[in-house]
């Protein structure tokens, strides 16, 4: 069901489902998806007990949305991570902790969560992006050549990116969905957020406000985790894949899928929920 969720930095969009007293699961997307990529999660969640919560974040709501051109410290990790416990407040689960489920840049921010506040978080999920010290010793040895792979967060600084990235109706965005073998239908729901050239800039500066991402420093996470990763993974190499387990101290389940990329809500949505329902049923004893 689509929904508005108001914290007192604004007005987030949001796909929600299950009753509002159930144990709160939280859904951070990545770029360049939005609240959508949990099109399939969202409504299992809720059919299984849980309150399940998938906003469209910062920038990509219309209604939390800072100028990027009046400064930059409005899409630092600092307020992402805010906005995380802002939408548990908001969402009646300010003093119990929820469950954390992100993938790529929405798993980023929720690894920083869940290393700051392991008291908030009963669980934690992610998709695709490896803890940031797994990616910063990839990147580093440029393991699985890690840095080509992570060659378009530099491109991403260019100041005329995303007008590139919509002209022609949004053509070369478009192309690198598909090749990613993300469905036609699923790429019009992304291009109906990001379409706006508003919400592309504010998603970007997620890019540049983190500056280099292979220089951000986390430390352990000590929550159950399960970490997923697809062996196609065109950003993701496996060695900062498999480094990850040496940043989780808390039980730990990495589940590797075999011909999979990293749109994996996109390719095999059923698999996701089965492995997110039956981690949260663990994480829940």
């Amino acid at each position: 069901m689509l929904a508005g969720i108001r914290t007192p930095e604004g007005h987030f969009t949001t796909e929600v489902a299950g009753a509002a007293d159930a144990p709160l699961v939280l859904l951070l997307h990545g770029y360049p998806q939005t609240r959508h990529t949990w099109r399939e999660q969202v409504p299992a969640l809720g059919a299984a007990g849980f309150h399940a919560v998938a906003p469209d974040q910062r920038g990509y709501s219309a209604g939390v949305r800072p100028d990027p051109a009046a400064g930059l410290a409005a899409y630092g990790i600092d307020r992402l991570a805010g906005d995380v416990l802002d939408l548990a407040a908001a969402s009646g689960h300010g003093a119990t902790p929820f469950h954390l489920v992100g993938h790529d840049w929405g798993g980023q921010i929720a690894w920083v969560v869940a290393h700051r506040h392991p008291e908030r978080v009963a669980s934690l999920t992610v998709l695709s992006r490896p803890h940031p010290a797994a990616f910063r010793r990839a990147f580093r040895e440029d393991a699985d050549k890690q840095k080509y792979r992570s060659r378009h967060h530099k491109a991403f600084h260019d100041p005329g990116t995303a007008t590139r990235l919509l002209e022609d109706g949004g053509r070369r965005l478009r192309r690198q969905l598909r090749e990613s073998h993300v469905p036609e239908a699923a790429c019009e729901e992304y291009l109906s957020v990001l379409g706006d050239a508003g919400a592309l800039e504010a998603a970007l500066a997620w890019y540049r406000a983190a500056g280099a991402l292979a220089s951000m420093e986390v430390g352990p996470v000590t929550v159950p985790t399960l970490y997923v990763w697809g062996e196609n993974d065109h950003s993701v190499g496996r060695a900062a894949a498999s480094y990850t387990a040496e940043h989780v101290t808390g039980p730990y389940r990495f589940e590797v899928l075999p011909g999979i990329g990293h749109f994996v809500t996109d390719q095999i949505p059923a698999a996701v929920t089965r492995l997110l329902l039956s981690h949260l049923a663990a994480s829940s004893r």
